[in-house]
């Protein structure tokens, strides 16, 4: 009888945690929750920045094998979608065009690359207005060139 009464007052004694251990315990999900999700948005800005000059340089590759084929820039009026339709006066053109897949990509804020051909940079530029779609800005809303990619100063042929 004797050891049932202690088990009944072990069972009392029992109550779960006390609201300040919650506290501390929330207060330190919080912070690490804080410093570990800054730094993943860091991650994923400089991530887009990346992705964006990887494309730009696919992008510049492919408007150097559009003037090998066709002894021409593409003019600012067709831009980069001479890229993805088949070129005046070309045989033989593969459906793929100059990038496979055959669609122009959007850089990864969603928005449209630009193209000025002649271009202030070189030849031509390709950019993108970066995570705002605006003209200037900075860090991940700074505008960026194909020049940032290649050191730009090319010149025709």
């Amino acid at each position: 009888m004797v050891q049932n009464e202690k088990k009944n007052d072990c069972q009392k004694n029992r109550r779960g945690f006390t609201l300040v251990e919650l506290m501390v315990v929330i207060l330190i999900i919080g912070l690490l929750a804080g410093i570990v999700g800054r730094q993943v948005i860091t991650r994923i800005a400089k991530a887009k920045v990346t992705t964006a000059r990887v494309q730009i340089a696919i992008l510049k590759g492919a408007v150097k094998d559009y003037y090998l084929d066709t002894g021409e820039y593409p003019d600012e009026a067709t831009g980069l979608e001479a890229l993805v339709i088949e070129p005046p006066g070309v045989t033989g053109w593969d459906p793929t065009g100059y990038l496979d897949p055959p669609t122009l990509p959007g850089d990864p804020w969603g928005y449209e690359y630009n193209y000025n051909y002649p271009g202030e940079y070189g030849v031509f530029d390709i950019y993108s207005y970066g995570a705002d779609g605006k003209e200037g800005g900075e860090a991940e809303e700074a505008d960026i060139y194909d020049s940032d990619v290649t050191g730009g100063g090319e010149t025709d042929g």
